[in-house]
């Protein structure tokens, strides 16, 4: 067997054994709606926690952040910070929304709003945003899959037909599996993924350096301003480093797969106990950027989408064709395990809040069921044509995807916190942000240095204040 198959056919061995697993763990499952989209709401601690992290961390942790630290440095640690300032906002906010949806019966994060604020228009008009939002953070999957199976196979495929196979596979296993499938393939991706971040940020510069401090004494001696913020103002300079950390970790629960893991808990305190473990993760961020700052060293010259190649090319550069196999499977998990969340949720919003909710279309458990899966197929679709069509880096994809989902945090947080927030302010504000943020971030202009979804948060909670205030009544916060 060749070197370029024998990476590939470890990848698909990684892959396939993987789905097989996780088909197994759901086989005798009965997947009414509650079961298909939210687990029975009944995952404990741990299955909860593998859950998280194989929806949290994905291609961003295994391609972007490396990528990032490659091409600008320092800026690359916003990573760690997001994640875990979002895991002190999540101890609070996420067992609170959780009892809602327990108390209500609630099966998607439209549901909530729906409830919260008594009105079925908001509750369809944010189904149809997060329908919308999910696809380019499915995109940033498959841009990093397409990058994977390339370097995996040395360049002597059609990434884009693999790319298409990848999708296929994917849909059939969210098709089946439902939400408990993807925690079930969690368990795999996580132990896949820590092996593979653990070698990319220590082997890897203890192969080329003797150490890691070694690797960026070197650096600092040879590209010290890769270890510095750029100014205030400047492209990725502190102010869009801090503005980014705040939108990130303020949104890090809004995406409609996180409401579908925060819903699957057992308990409040299930959540709180995430909260408090899911930092270890962030740990691992760090080897990431120590692998992409490495990679600079040993192959720079990397330009635009390339970027997020860096530290795999040196994989397959200098390291024997199964290693390569085994990173690039850990890899193709860490995109597929969390697309099936995201594939799931963009679906199920769809079919709860718009086909049953606003048209009666799909009520039973069965039809509902079986529409949600449809949908599955669609948002696959939509979500494959985007990245044929526009391609980003991850980390642009991300922050795009960020720049979205952030808008709905002041509606979330006024539910608990704003007795005089409406349905109309929430709305409101939602739109205005969208308005600001979209735009923006769509041509990378980020105003006096800050992120561009920071400044359209701000106008949002301003307009969601502003009609708040004109109101005539109080809601009542149960």
């Amino acid at each position: 067997m060749s070197g370029t198959t024998t990476a590939l056919a470890i990848v698909g061995l990684v892959v396939f054994g993987t789905i097989g697993f996780a088909l197994f763990g759901v086989g005798r499952i009965k997947m009414d709606p509650a079961q298909y989209i939210v687990g029975g709401r009944s995952f404990g601690t741990i299955f909860l926690w593998v859950l998280l992290a194989g929806e949290i961390y994905t291609t961003f942790t295994f391609l972007g952040i490396a990528g990032l630290s490659y091409s600008q440095g320092a800026p690359a640690f916003y990573a760690i910070a997001y994640g875990a300032s979002a895991y002190v906002i999540g101890y609070f906010l996420a067992p609170a929304i959780w009892r809602v949806a327990k108390d209500h019966d609630l099966l998607t994060g439209p549901d909530f709003f729906e409830t919260r604020y008594g009105s079925r228009v908001l509750g369809v008009g944010v189904a149809l945003l997060m329908f919308v939002m999910v696809i380019p953070y499915v995109a940033l999957q498959l841009s990093g899959l397409q990058i994977l199976l390339h370097i995996a196979g040395y360049g002597a495929y059609d990434t884009t037909a693999a790319v298409c196979i990848a999708f296929i596979v994917l849909a059939f296993f969210v098709f089946t599996a439902g939400l408990r499938g993807t925690a079930w393939a969690s368990v795999v991706k996580d132990i896949f993924v820590l092996g593979a971040v653990t070698f990319a940020g220590i082997a890897i510069p203890v192969h080329f350096f003797g150490s890691p401090s070694a690797m960026l004494d070197r650096l600092l001696a040879t590209h010290p301003q890769m270890l510095l913020l750029p100014a205030s103002t400047a492209f990725h300079g502190t102010s869009w480093y801090v503005s980014t950390v705040l939108l990130s970790a303020i949104g890090f629960y809004m995406g409609p797969h996180s409401w579908s893991a925060v819903y699957s808990a057992r308990s409040g305190d299930t959540l709180r106990r995430n909260a408090m473990l899911l930092p270890l993760y962030q740990t691992f961020l760090a080897l990431m950027i120590i692998a992409g700052l490495a990679a600079a060293l040993i192959h720079p010259g990397l330009k635009g989408t390339a970027v997020d190649q860096s530290f795999l090319l040196v994989v397959a550069q200098y390291y024997p064709p199964w290693v390569l196999g085994l990173i690039a499977g850990a890899g193709a998990l860490a995109a597929l395990v969390p697309a099936s969340a995201l594939l799931l949720a963009g679906a199920s919003v769809i079919t709860k809040n718009v086909a049953g909710d606003a048209f009666g279309f799909a009520t039973s458990d069965t039809s509902r069921t079986l529409l949600t899966r449809v949908l599955v197929i669609v948002v696959a679709l939509l979500a494959l044509g985007v990245w044929l069509a526009a391609q980003k880096t991850v980390v642009e994809l991300l922050l795009l995807y960020y720049n979205g989902v952030t808008q709905f945090a002041p509606g979330a947080a006024a539910a608990f916190l704003y007795r005089r927030a409406t349905a109309a302010a929430v709305g409101a504000g939602i739109a205005v942000g969208l308005a600001v943020a979209i735009p923006l971030a769509a041509f990378n202009v980020s105003p006096w240095g800050i992120n561009a979804g920071f400044l359209a948060l701000i106008a949002n909670v301003l307009v969601l204040l502003a009609v708040s205030l004109r109101s005539p009544t109080s809601r009542t916060m149960p």
